[in-house]
């Protein structure tokens, strides 16, 4: 058996976490080609939060992409969460810990933090489009990618980068016990102009309601991002669409800039999922192959952390490649590493998110009792247990 440093990787998707993957593979002295299933680049119209812990990550390889996501996005300094008319139940304030970790947290327009990790990936960079994987074959020097339409590509390693549908997934997952869980609930994402006198610079915050929740940011340039979400019975498959009246209805009486945002909000802006994750996959690879972000974890979306566990894993993965003598057991170290942390949060995602979305009067109403009277040194712990790098023992 050759065995010789990976000298050449195939990235599947150019996502957050591909794109990433392919920067910090690069930065570390491994060829990329990268290959994406949609005919053009699409980032979406949505927007997400970048946390301090992946910053902080990109940053042990001296890739630093804080100016961009500066320049593109909105720096965060507390998170608020409001009952549904405005009062406030918590201030979860980020601003010391992000001074004290070095790096802030930022909401960005997905197409803002795409064109970010673009420029840290580096022009010359060719990402092949309109390619969708089929299936691969790994042996001993090298794993051979089967697109959708005959073509093949080659190389060292091979990462699955390709998001909740993933195809490289489903060749090493027991597709009968890889099913999407339902989260219950369906949820309504817009990124909108907009001003609104509460909405100030930096402005973050969540509305709690009963079985419903409403979230509003500052991404910059005067533009909003908003989700809302509504439970649905467990029985309920697909993604049931309501059009922009019914969604403003379901908020009607909410605080004033809930419905002001939904209102000038255009209804082909608003993109509608069902909420959904996976049970967590214990085997990510096999030979020289290996998943990462949304293919490897996804999660429910109540901690804001898919993107920057992406981001990590990125950092990891070629940290674990740099200057390997044997790729599929550097793969292995790569997932060994990353398991415990990525798994806890996933957790921890779908538990916040049952809670959010609690529905019955009593239950709602201890859970807001209990996040405005809880000590603040709990929420500080945990956090600062998210939001280190590297992560505490």
């Amino acid at each position: 058996m050759t065995r010789h440093s990976p000298r050449k990787a195939i990235v599947i998707g150019a996502g957050i976490g591909g794109l990433a993957a392919a920067a910090t593979l690069r930065r570390v002295g491994v060829e990329v080609e990268i290959f994406e299933r949609a005919p053009e680049l699409r980032p979406g119209t949505t927007a997400v939060s970048l946390m301090s812990n992946a910053v902080l990550a990109l940053r042990t390889l001296d890739i630093d992409i804080a100016p961009g996501l500066e320049k593109r996005g909105e720096v965060f300094d507390e998170l608020k969460f409001l009952t549904r008319r405005g009062r406030l139940i918590r201030a979860l304030r980020f601003r010391e810990l992000a001074d004290r970790l070095g790096a802030s947290n930022h909401a960005v327009h997905r197409a803002d933090l795409q064109q970010t990790l673009l420029d840290a990936l580096g022009g010359d960079q060719h990402i092949e489009l309109n390619a969708a994987a089929k299936e691969f074959v790994t042996g001993d020097d090298g794993v051979e990618v089967t697109f959708e339409d005959g073509r093949k590509a080659s190389g060292d390693v091979l990462i699955g980068a390709d998001g909740f549908n993933s195809a490289i997934r489903r060749q090493v997952a027991d597709a009968d016990a890889d099913e999407p869980r339902p989260g219950n609930y369906v949820c309504w994402l817009a990124t909108v102009p907009f001003s609104h006198p509460r909405m100030t610079k930096g402005y973050a915050a969540h509305y709690w309601g009963r079985g419903q929740r409403f979230g509003l940011a500052d991404i910059g340039h005067g533009r909003a991002y908003w989700w809302a979400t509504k439970n649905v019975p467990d029985w309920v498959t697909g993604n049931p669409r309501l059009g922009k009246e019914k969604v403003a209805g379901l908020f009607a009486g909410w605080a004033e800039e809930v419905q002001e945002a939904i209102r000038v909000t255009p209804e082909e802006n608003i993109v509608s999922i069902t909420a959904q994750d996976r049970p967590f996959l214990e085997r990510w690879g096999t030979g020289r192959m290996t998943l990462l972000g949304d293919a490897a974890h996804p999660m429910l979306v109540s901690l804001g952390q898919g993107a920057a566990l992406a981001i990590e894993d990125a950092v990891v993965l070629a940290e674990y490649l740099k200057e390997a003598t044997d790729p599929s057991s550097a793969l292995r170290g790569y997932e060994d590493q990353r398991r415990p942390r990525t798994e806890g949060l996933v957790a921890a995602a779908r538990a916040l998110s049952e809670t959010e979305q609690l529905e019955g009067p009593f239950a709602s109403r201890m859970r807001d009792l209990y996040f405005r009277f809880a000590p603040e040194s709990k929420f500080t712990s945990q956090n600062e247990a998210v939001l280190t790098w590297p992560p505490l023992g």
